[in-house]
């Protein structure tokens, strides 16, 4: 047969149907757990999902574009997962990006699926193969097309991803699936999968699906206080602190990466709340409440028609002057004893865990500052810590001596939660601490720092970033992240700063479309 007759015969084999032997295998990853983390017969596995859903009433909201799932075995995280799905029953969708962490496997990216479908017992669902070479593309280095984390091979396949995949067949019903499983759930590498997907989801028929369970193998009671203060940094929108105390093991989630990833994204496209539609943990379901693993459900959605939760916050004349003896009697017994102040018994207020610096003056010069930015201690303890550190740690000045303690002056900082800020203008001097972050390199000035220097808006913008040892533009950088803070200020100069008892829900927002190292000094 010459050329041209295998040409015509090539030809007339498609014209009749025939499959074109050179196209590229459908690669269909097959399920891994069914059996296991849920049923394998699709009319039991369909009547479970159902009854799940049928028990979770779908809260009303409205503008939902990311949800939090957890992936456990269905028996214990079922019925939470349900509340989250319930939010997409009847919704028409053209795709859901599902972001999980891997659990079988170790790589430094995320790995969108190089294949063309996923299947449960409830059929396959294809993969938006476009969509994905986009991402890919998008995200640099960070994201790649792998199979890497989507193993169905070994002792027990990857189920994170898998386990949301019965849900979304049941409630959205046909749609094309982006599977990601992160293998690197550092801050810079959700940032990159956040930014990419904010870039392509260019409508409302794009959800995305973060799976993570909470907390695990606590006491029920312990289980229940870790979490909490997860779900609420979640609600308060302090994504850099939740990816923080999640990388230093402070709080837990194993699907923590996803879930920062997914709150980038959704930002960018809009979103500005989030709410926790419902919370239990294995103890819930087994009745054995010694070792517990944490399950949460949450929308992430544009509006909820409500302000954030702990919106206001503010202490008591009492528990200021209580806060400000920590602060002494740490400094002066870590400068005379070389020991670490015991705190007394504190009030509730002083229990919550929030970032707080200690500001040391002397004759109105600046002798030390230091803080932590996250809530990673209760109050009392973490004044407690950063006064001592601002004492003898602080590396601008020589450690406090003895004879210089009944010198000394005190001013405290309790910081809301960090929001990144998408609109400069939105900054208020006076009223508004700066964190600036680019990669490794990170610098903070508190809300007074402006009003001492007298700097405008693009000034302490600057300064920030000097600060972080960037350049003074660094801010208008695609690559720098700007996050801003309120702070409740108090002292031996001054009462308590009014201006600085802010909602932390009013830092800027645009427009809707172990103990960690402490922090350095405000100067």
């Amino acid at each position: 047969m010459n050329r041209r007759t295998m040409l015509a015969a090539l030809a007339l084999a498609a014209s009749a149907g025939v499959p074109d032997v050179c196209a590229a295998p459908a690669r269909v990853r097959p399920p891994a757990v069914a059996g296991t983390f849920y049923p394998a017969d699709p009319k039991e596995l369909a009547a479970m999902v159902d009854g799940f859903l049928a028990r979770a009433p779908a809260a009303p909201l409205e503008g939902v574009v990311a949800l939090v799932a957890p992936h456990a075995g269905y028996v214990y995280s079922g019925q939470v997962a349900a509340h989250s799905y319930a939010l997409l029953k009847g919704r028409t969708l053209a795709r859901v990006v599902v972001i999980a962490p891997s659990h079988v496997d170790s790589f430094p990216y995320a790995a969108v699926y190089d294949g063309t479908g996923y299947a449960t017992p409830l059929g396959q669902i294809p993969v938006d193969t476009e969509f994905a070479a986009k991402l890919v593309k998008a995200g640099g280095g960070a994201v790649r097309l792998s199979s890497r984390g989507h193993s169905t091979s070994g002792p027990q396949g990857e189920h994170a991803l898998e386990v949301q995949l019965p849900f979304l067949q049941r409630t959205v019903g046909r749609f094309k699936l982006v599977p990601v499983i992160m293998g690197d759930q550092g801050y810079d590498a959700c940032r990159a999968l956040g930014l990419a997907l904010a870039r392509l989801i260019d409508g409302p028929d794009t959800v995305l699906v973060a799976s993570s369970d909470l907390s695990h193998f606590h006491s029920y009671d312990e289980a229940v206080k870790l979490d909490r203060k997860t779900l609420r940094a979640i609600e308060e929108w302090d994504y850099l602190s939740l990816s923080r105390n999640f990388a230093r093991q402070i709080w837990e989630a194993c699907g923590g990466g996803p879930i920062v990833a997914a709150m980038i994204a959704a930002e960018r496209l809009g979103a500005s709340q989030a709410k926790v539609l419902k919370y239990a943990n294995s103890g819930d379901t087994t009745g054995d409440r010694s070792r517990v693993v944490g399950y949460g459900a949450v929308a992430i959605v544009k509006n909820v028609g409500r302000r954030a939760p702990g919106a206001t916050f503010s202490l008591g004349t009492a528990d200021r002057t209580q806060l400000l003896a920590i602060a002494k009697r740490s400094v002066e017994t870590a400068v005379r004893q070389g020991k670490v102040y015991e705190c007394p018994k504190v009030s509730e207020a002083l229990m919550q865990e929030r970032g707080a610096f200690v500001t040391l003056r002397k004759a109105g010069q600046l002798r030390g500052c230091i803080g932590y930015v996250a809530p990673v201690k209760p109050l009392g303890e973490t004044v407690r810590d950063v006064a001592a550190f601002a004492a003898l740690r602080d590396e601008r000045f020589r450690p406090v001596t003895s004879a210089e303690l009944p010198l000394l002056e005190y001013e405290i900082s309790v910081l809301s939660p960090l929001r990144h800020v998408l609109d400069v203008k939105q900054i208020v001097v006076g009223r508004h601490g700066l964190v600036m972050r680019q990669r490794d390199a990170e610098g903070l000035l508190l809300p007074q720092v402006p009003v001492e220097q007298g700097w405008n808006r693009n000034t302490f913008l600057e300064q920030t970033c000097v600060k972080a040892g960037l350049p003074p533009r660094a801010w208008q950088d695609p690559d720098t992240d700007t996050f801003a803070f309120t702070a409740l200020v108090f002292g031996d100069r001054a009462p308590v700063s009014e201006v600085e008892r802010e909602d932390p829900a009013a830092v800027p927002r645009a427009p809707a479309p172990g103990s960690p190292a402490p922090s350095g000094a405000p100067f």
